[in-house]
């Protein structure tokens, strides 16, 4: 999901993606601040980046892309089980990581009692977050499937997603991946429909929307890389970056936004990821997309449990909302600085120690 296609290509001559890294960063970035002004402004009609909860889909569509591009011709030499291992080193350290700063927010938040009322579920809600086993307990926090660390949603179907890649989805041919998409997208309208737009997924009684979620974006991505529909222009990270925000940006509305989400999904997030693959970052533009893509797995998981301890201060003070924009801003340029600083130095020195103990595959890579 969060994966840079230059972490995992097979060789080292094989093309490097730098504008999808910056992308998938830039998404992760607007995810935080949607969060922080989903409690600030909670009505959508009000909010300024109110369709970003659609960064979900672009990821899943980018996820699709980058493991077809990394393993479609790898997968068969390393093996399934290889491949599920490299999947969890990837992956899995930072669900625990975010599951320990959930933990740590839930047991000492000064605003709310919520540990007490649920002091004996504490275990079951973090050892569900960990082995990613949904458990939406928590009936004042909307009964999140993942209460100390809500966006491990998304990682669940990732999951979900890889293990039907390397088991099935590897060996179809495009005709039959064709007809699935198509499949998806329209049960994809549907959802939309009957959920009145396509947020859905993270809760106890929206889980299903994940599965018709990744279902189709994932599917998407598999097939613009295998198609090698990669848009050949001139623009660079920032003209695509802005076209990328404009969806995020997209006005809210109950009368229209049913259509308008899986339009966005279906058409122009993989339009997105065909420019996206087809234009090369200067030097300047290679360094930012580099430092985007690097923190936007780590802010996109562990920024969450701070949100509950804002949404706890908004809760018992009331504050203003100049006041809530304030915090909004500094909340976020601290979390891309904690991102940063974790994943130098516990992520990315965790991820080389698994690494390194693991046995030496057969082949390169």
């Amino acid at each position: 999901m969060f994966e840079s296609a230059n972490q995992e290509s097979l060789l080292s001559t094989k093309p490097h993606f730098e504008i999808l890294d910056g992308l998938r960063g830039l998404a992760a970035i607007a995810v935080v601040i949607f969060h922080f002004m989903e409690i600030a402004v909670p009505d959508y009609r009000n909010n300024l980046i109110s369709h970003a909860y659609l960064a979900v889909d672009f990821f899943f569509c980018l996820s699709g892309f980058v493991i077809a591009y990394a393993y479609d011709q790898r997968i068969a030499k390393i093996g399934i089980a290889q491949f599920f291992k490299l999947r969890l080193i990837r992956l899995h350290p930072l669900v625990i990581i975010g599951s320990v700063i959930g933990l740590l927010v839930f047991i000492f938040d000064p605003f709310t009692n919520l540990y007490q009322t649920y002091a004996d579920k504490t275990l079951l809600l973090f050892l569900s977050s960990c082995l990613m086993i949904p458990y939406p307990a928590i009936r004042e926090r909307f009964f999140c499937l993942f209460h100390l660390n809500p966006p491990t949603w998304s990682l669940f179907w990732e999951y979900i997603a890889n293990i039907f890649y390397a088991l099935i989805l590897v060996r179809l041919g495009n005709k039959i991946l064709w007809l699935l998409t198509a499949i998806a997208a329209i049960v994809l309208f549907y959802e939309s429909k009957q959920s009145h737009y396509l947020g859905v997924g993270w809760g106890g009684d929206n889980a299903a929307g994940g599965a018709i979620r990744v279902s189709y974006s994932f599917l998407a991505g598999l097939l613009i890389y295998r198609s090698g529909w990669n848009i050949r222009s001139k623009l660079g990270f920032i003209p695509i970056g802005i076209l990328l925000l404009l969806a995020f940006m997209i006005p809210f509305s109950k009368t229209y936004n049913w259509f308008v989400d899986p339009l966005v999904v279906v058409f122009y997030f993989p339009v997105l990821v065909m420019l996206g693959a087809g234009v090369q970052a200067n030097t300047t533009g290679q360094k930012i997309c580099q430092f985007s893509g690097d923190i936007s797995y780590p802010i996109y998981m562990i920024h969450y449990p701070f949100i509950w301890l804002f949404m706890s201060y908004v809760e018992k003070h009331k504050p203003s909302l100049a006041v809530m924009s304030l915090i909004t801003v500094v909340g976020t340029i601290s979390l891309i600085l904690l991102a940063y600083l974790i994943l130098k130095y516990v992520d990315d020195p965790l991820r080389k120690f698994l690494k390194n103990r693991r046995p030496a595959p057969n082949v390169a890579g």
